[in-house]
């Protein structure tokens, strides 16, 4: 079996069937994603910017993998809870929701909003609904406003706000989705030229703030590939050869910082960090990783890139995967052991796994692989 089969049969045949058969709620609408090993619910609240993510993973699957109408009457379903119960009087989105709907708490970030826009965005790709596509569109303005002045979100500000990795995450992942149905590449210019603050010892840090504070030197190996390969991706509207040269190069200095698997944050000085979590392997670290390294090879060739592709992909397999049911684990000690036997909670759903499972095996069918 080729790496783009097996990637394939892995996101059809494992990772889809767990989240339709356990996630869909058929009664409100909208997706449970807090589900134990077996796919029960543990917590019956539903995370907004996870909904959004199964929305765009279903529609997406939908609309470039095989047209099933369970997927896309799912997306729908879960469409259409998220904008009768997401927004608040003055538009902005709650963190989680009861099952029926009703508001269960509100965070004052405007990453639940972002992946509400994404999900809105993909389904409206895939039937082609422009009302979809203009209530997406403005949602997206709406936060780039929340990024520039988080005192609309409630956040008190101290001086200008530091820049942020997931801000930069966030408006580049949504202008890439937007590049097939708008122009406008402002944003992209933006965060290509915001992106360069960030690169300390070649990688990427959280936040830009002063090298004396824990915050100023944190270094989350997951956020460095994402970037990066969404900013590669981001090029082939706006080639510029020195940049792909410059995105390549943090994503090899990230490796450099394997350790039988990506710790989930380093301090880039050697100093401990505040996360207690930091020596805990990820999923979603680790598959971002494998998107990295596959779009790397795509551009390049280097096999090189495939070496190390298959060095992550080995651990990720053996060490995440479950063998004894379905889904993979998330949450891994520092010698690769489950340390939660869980396969969604508030923060694991259905995106970073089926994205990276879809990505590898589509780079990999284009090159018979």
């Amino acid at each position: 079996m080729t790496r783009s089969e097996r990637y394939r049969s892995e996101l059809l045949d494992n990772i889809i069937p767990f989240w339709m058969k356990h996630s869909v709620d058929h009664q409100h609408g909208g997706f449970w994603t807090c589900l134990d090993r077996e796919g029960r619910i543990y917590d019956d609240r539903k995370y907004v910017w996870l909904n959004g993510r199964q929305v765009w993973t279903l529609a997406k699957l939908y609309r470039t993998v095989e047209p099933r109408e369970e997927w896309l009457a799912a997306a729908q379903a879960g469409a259409d809870f998220l904008r009768r119960s997401v927004y608040d009087a003055e538009g902005r989105c709650y963190f989680s929701l009861q099952a029926d709907g009703s508001p269960a708490s509100y965070q004052r970030k405007p990453y639940g909003a972002a992946f509400v826009m994404l999900g809105l965005l993909e389904l409206s790709k895939a039937t082609n609904d422009q009302a979809l596509r203009d209530e997406a569109v403005d949602l997206f303005a709406k936060i780039q406003r929340w990024i520039e002045q988080p005192a609309l979100l409630g956040r008190p500000q101290f001086g200008p706000p530091p820049s942020q990795l997931a801000d930069i995450y966030v408006l580049a992942f949504m202008t890439l989705e937007l590049a097939e149905v708008t122009d406008d590449r402002e944003v992209m210019w933006e965060c290509l030229a915001q992106v360069k603050a960030h690169v300390q010892q070649g990688v990427l840090l959280e936040t830009v703030a002063p090298h004396s504070t824990p915050e100023g030197r944190l270094f989350c190996p997951g956020s460095s590939f994402e970037i990066a390969w969404i900013l590669l991706r981001l090029l082939q509207y706006l080639p510029d050869p020195e940049m792909q040269q410059w995105l390549l190069d943090v994503i090899e200095a990230t490796m450099a910082h394997w350790q039988n698997g990506f710790p989930y944050f380093i301090d880039i000085a050697g100093h401990p960090t505040l996360q207690l979590e930091s020596s805990q392997r990820l999923w979603w670290v680790h598959v971002e990783a494998l998107v990295a390294l596959a779009t790397a090879y795509d551009l390049t060739k280097d096999s090189k890139w495939l070496t190390w592709f298959d060095q992550v992909d080995s651990y990720t397999w053996q060490h995440f995967r479950d063998g004894g049911a379905k889904e993979w684990f998330g949450y891994l000690d520092q010698h690769g052991a489950p340390e939660l036997t869980l396969k969604g909670n508030h923060y694991k759903g259905c995106f970073h796994i089926p994205r990276a499972l879809l990505y590898c095996s589509e780079i990999f069918a284009r090159h018979g692989l």
